[in-house]
């Protein structure tokens, strides 16, 4: 038996699935772009440009705003950070305030901006360590209170963890435990763990030295005592 379905039906049937054909093409869209956005290695940029130098060969060997500030540049080590945190920005806002898409949407954008970074092709997947990009995507989100949360904890690291990787990592995990205890099984917490795999998978080298009790506030404390 054939049905005929009305021509208004087929028509308002066609909006739908056009809408959402463009809906998943500009989603997409935003995502591919935010990870070669990502993916610019603005510090090696710079350092070759205005320091005549390849930052890789510094410290840790890092493409990233640190080891920018070691090759000798603090004013060029600045603007990388600016460039670092800033390229998280962008298509995340767009997601969310342009286009008003999901959430799931939004942090799948974001996502794709640190992925961008931490394994940027034109790097040969050997891109920096994220944390200035991931600062710029909590920046951008609308949940302003996830970068609260790695703000805080990042801070707690800082006083107390004298290794900077510990410390990043601090900051993920406090967070996404922040959002597990508020949130249960959202997808801000999804996300949140998705970034900590990221981090720790780029920090993982620096994570093999476990760190002692003697955080920085502690060792500031005890000069402080000794000069007195």
């Amino acid at each position: 038996m054939v049905y005929l379905i009305p021509s208004i039906a087929r028509h308002n049937w066609s909006i739908v699935g056009s809408t959402g054909i463009v809906e998943v093409f500009y989603s997409a869209f935003l995502a591919v772009s935010a990870f070669w956005l990502g993916a610019c290695p603005f510090s090696v940029w710079i350092g070759r440009w205005f320091l005549g130098k390849d930052i890789r060969g510094y410290g840790d060997g890092n493409p990233g705003a640190a080891n920018v500030f070691r090759a000798g540049g603090r004013k060029s080590g600045c603007l990388a950070v600016i460039l670092d945190v800033a390229k998280g920005v962008p298509f995340v806002v767009l997601a969310h305030t342009f286009f008003g898409f999901p959430i799931v949407v939004v942090m799948a954008v974001g996502l794709s901006a640190i992925l961008g970074n931490a394994f940027s092709p034109l790097l040969r997947l050997r891109g920096g360590k994220s944390i200035g990009v991931t600062i710029g995507v909590l920046f951008a989100l609308p949940q302003h209170e996830i970068l609260i949360a790695f703000a805080a904890f990042l801070l707690l690291g800082f006083l107390f963890i004298e290794i900077d990787a510990w410390t990043v990592m601090l900051g993920a995990i406090g967070s996404s435990a922040y959002l597990i205890t508020t949130r249960g099984s959202s997808w801000e917490a999804l996300f949140m763990l998705c970034v900590l795999i990221v981090l720790a998978v780029k920090h993982f080298d620096d994570l093999q030295t476990i760190p002692g009790p003697k955080g920085r506030l502690i060792g500031w404390l005890q000069s402080r005592r000794r000069e007195t």
